[in-house]
């Protein structure tokens, strides 16, 4: 007998018929004679609809209001999933964020998790009763309901396994697992079995849409192991309730990957921006004039490239925004522009960033060198580079982004079973 965490995502309880889907991989795992908790979204759609809503009632509305009518998604979910469940015969009732409680700091519309009070499910479990716990919310310091904003459900359905000490996280989703890239620009493109907590948080942040970069952080801290899964596969077909060796990919410690590639995966994220800086005056106390008041309005800065002319007193500096974010950095920086002396400024959208990630690069030379030969070889500019210990990340033209990220894929071998 072990103790899960069953997550499912709006696109697997987007109605009634995919709810009841839902409480048969339940049923499974509760005949099985696992304790169960499952960790619910609203229904697919629902919670865009609520914020258009506050929205319309008040372009200024209260954040706390927002989070009471954006919370409420959640909680349907859960009653519709408990009442299914109940139907089943089986024993289960719904959950508020608030009634368990998790705690959360005061930000409302984006609160974090603080703590997490498991004792009543845990009592519970040895009743044989399921929790079904509404995800994306929690109970602010001032005893109303806050909600955890982007990717919530991730990040409660991690948080709750963490609370309860489960022995896995079982993220339901649109998809069967975690690929080597996207299979929908490369078919050969496989499903992995493990995937190490540092490479998928590598994958999440560089534009990998499976996870959030939240859960998987929260993950990799509380040692959660995470395995993602099909919602969609039926809940009863051959394997699905194996245990040690159920169909999708586990998110694990490195410790658990007996021999690691040295590419996991190809990522890639569109709609970069570059913004260049030319003949910055080279002083102390210039970057942080040109990225602070960036940082202070919400531009996130990833990619920086700085070229030291050679008598030392200027330099070009070259970074990437979002792309929906360079009008308002691009304003930021020529009003500020006498403090931060430079002459010129260019800046460019439509470009895509590319990563190869892998925990095997820190034991092997050569994975850069093999990337740059297979794009030129194919024609494809590398406009920046940045690397860490566990990936490269390459800048170019957005036009080049499926033929990149099929070279890559294949360059390394991923195509190959």
């Amino acid at each position: 007998m072990a103790r899960l965490v069953l997550k499912f995502g709006g696109t697997s309880v987007a109605d009634i018929d995919r709810i009841r889907r839902v409480a048969r991989h339940v049923k499974r795992e509760v005949d099985a004679g696992h304790e169960v908790a499952v960790v619910v979204s609203a229904m697919s759609g629902k919670t865009n609809e609520l914020v258009e809503w506050c929205r319309q009632a008040s372009p200024m509305h209260d954040a706390r209001e927002y989070d009471a009518v954006v919370a409420s998604g959640e909680l349907v979910t859960a009653g519709l999933l408990a009442i299914t469940l109940q139907a089943m015969g089986i024993n289960a009732r719904s959950w508020a964020g608030w009634q368990i409680p998790i705690r959360t700091d005061g930000q409302h519309g984006a609160a974090r998790i603080e703590a997490i009070d498991g004792a009543e499910i845990v009592r519970r479990f040895s009743e044989g009763q399921v929790a079904v716990i509404a995800g994306f919310q929690g109970l602010a310091p001032d005893n109303r309901v806050a909600t955890l904003g982007r990717g919530g459900s991730d990040t409660s359905a991690v948080a709750v396994a963490a609370g309860l000490q489960a022995d896995r996280c079982d993220i339901y989703t649109d998809v069967d697992g975690v690929y080597t890239t996207d299979p929908r620009i490369e078919p050969k493109a496989r499903r992995m079995r493990k995937v190490a907590f540092e490479e998928m948080l590598e994958m999440a942040s560089l534009g990998a849409k499976v996870l959030q970069v939240r859960s998987v952080e929260l993950a990799m801290v509380h040692r959660v192991r995470l395995f993602v899964r099909s919602s969609f596969e039926d809940p009863d077909a051959p394997g699905m309730g194996d245990f040690l060796n159920p169909p999708g990919t586990l998110i694990c410690d490195e410790d658990e990957i007996v021999e690691a590639q040295v590419v996991t995966g190809i990522a890639y994220s569109k709609d970069e921006a570059q913004i260049s800086l030319r003949r910055v005056e080279d002083r102390p106390g210039v970057a942080a004039a040109i990225f602070a008041p960036l940082a202070d309005s919400g531009v996130n800065v990833d990619m920086i490239v700085q070229n030291v002319s050679e008598d030392g007193t200027r330099t070009d500096m070259t970074f990437t925004v979002p792309a929906g974010d360079l009008g308002k950095a691009n304003a930021l920086l020529e009003k500020a522009k006498p403090e931060m002396r430079f002459e010129l400024m260019q800046s460019e959208p439509g470009l895509t960033k590319v990563s190869v990630i892998g925990i095997g690069m820190r034991s092997h030379t050569g994975v850069a060198a093999t990337a740059f030969k297979a794009l030129a070889n194919r024609g494809i500019n590398i406009r920046a580079i940045t690397t860490s210990e566990i990936k490269i990340s390459i800048l170019i033209d957005g036009e080049f982004t499926e033929l990149a990220v099929r070279t890559l894929h294949s360059a390394y071998g991923l195509d190959k079973a």
